[in-house]
C-alpha cells in the first residue's frame, strides 16, 4: 500500500495551507495498514443481538452507495458488504443512515452511526480518532478534464482551477502532490471566508459542497478540472471528459471505519478479513464494476 506523508512538505506551506484553509485532512495525511487496537478501554458498542448496526453509507455514488428516490433502498458494493457484515457478526440486520464528507466523521464521533462504509479511506489523520478494517478496496486520487480544453497534461493547468468536494482529503493531497512535483509552492495566497476558494501561486481551488455540483462547475467552465477519488469519478464521466493521463494525485484504499478503542473494531477488521480471504469482497467488486 502507498503511503503518502509529507515529508517532503515544507513546514511553513503546510501550516499556512492548514490554518487558512481548514482543509480536510492537513494533518498527518497518508495511509496505514497498522488500523485498528489502540490499547486503551474498550468502548461499548451494539452487542450482536441488538435488532441492528447502524451504518454511515453514502447516497451518491453509483456502484458503491446509492439510495434510489423511488424505492426507498440502497444499492451497490457497499451495501451488499455491509449487509453480509451484520449477518456474519450476528446481527439482525443493518439500518443504513446517509453520511457526506462533510458530516461522517461527526456522525460517527457522537455515536450517531455505529461504523461508516462509505468510500472512507484509511488515513493516519483519520486513525486519530478512528479504528479502520483492513482495506476492501484500493483507489485513486485523480483529475477529470473535459476533452474540449484540449488539456493532456497535469502542466497544461498551470494557472488554471482545480476543482474538489469539500470535506474530502482530495484538496491537501492535491495541494501537496503539486508541491512535490514543482508546480507550485504551496504558498497559500488568499482565502475566502469559508475556504470555498483558495489562490496558490500557480492554481486556484475551488471546493464544492456536493459532487454533483463538482461536476456542474467541470460542465460550465467554472473550473478547468476536477479532483476525485477514481471510484466515484466514475458516476460522473461522459463521452466528453477523459481522465487527466500519466497524472494520479494519490493512491488510497478504503476501509470500515469504528469508534477508536470500541469492542466492535477487531470483531470487524477479523470479519473484513475473512470476507478478503473467502473471496467474497472480490466477488462483490466484480458484481458492480
Amino acid at each position: 500500500m502507498h503511503a503518502l506523508t509529507r515529508r517532503q512538505f515544507s513546514a511553513a506551506a503546510l501550516s499556512a495551507l492548514c490554518a487558512l484553509t481548514g482543509l480536510t485532512g492537513c494533518t498527518d495525511i497518508g495511509t496505514s495498514e497498522s488500523t485498528h487496537g489502540s490499547g486503551s478501554a474498550p468502548i461499548k458498542t451494539p452487542a450482536p443481538d441488538s435488532d441492528t448496526l447502524r451504518i454511515g453509507v453514502r447516497s451518491d455514488i453509483v456502484g458503491f452507495g446509492y439510495l434510489n428516490e423511488q424505492t426507498n433502498k440502497y444499492y451497490g458494493m457497499e451495501i451488499d458488504l455491509a449487509s453480509d457484515l451484520v449477518n456474519r457478526l450476528g446481527y439482525k440486520g443493518a439500518e443504513f443512515i446517509t453520511v457526506t464528507p462533510d458530516d461522517r466523521k461527526e456522525m460517527l464521533l457522537k455515536g450517531k452511526v455505529d461504523a461508516l462504509i462509505a468510500c472512507y479511506s484509511i488515513a493516519d489523520s483519520r486513525l486519530e480518532n478512528f479504528d479502520f478494517s483492513p482495506a476492501y478496496y484500493d483507489d485513486e486520487v485523480i483529475a477529470v478534464v473535459q476533452d474540449s480544453s484540449l488539456v493532456n497534461s497535469i502542466y497544461g493547468l498551470k494557472g488554471l482551477t482545480f476543482g474538489t468536494m469539500s470535506g474530502s482529503n482530495a484538496a491537501p493531497l492535491l495541494s501537496i502532490k503539486l508541491y512535490d512535483m514543482h508546480f507550485s509552492d504551496g504558498e497559500v495566497r488568499k482565502a475566502n471566508e469559508d475556504n470555498s476558494d483558495v489562490t496558490f501561486d500557480t492554481w486556484r481551488l475551488l471546493q464544492f459542497p456536493s459532487y454533483q455540483e463538482l461536476s456542474d462547475a467541470l460542465e460550465a467552465g467554472i473550473i478547468d478540472a476536477m479532483v476525485l477519488d477514481g471510484a466515484i469519478a466514475k458516476s460522473y464521466m461522459n463521452d466528453e471528459r477523459s481522465k487527466l493521463n500519466g497524472f494520479v494525485v494519490a493512491e488510497q484504499s478504503y476501509g470500515i471505519a469504528t469508534p477508536k478503542g470500541s469492542e466492535l473494531s477487531d470483531r470487524v477488521a477479523d470479519v473484513v478479513q475473512e470476507m478478503l480471504d473467502d473471496g467474497t469482497i472480490d466477488t462483490l467488486i466484480d458484481k458492480w464494476d
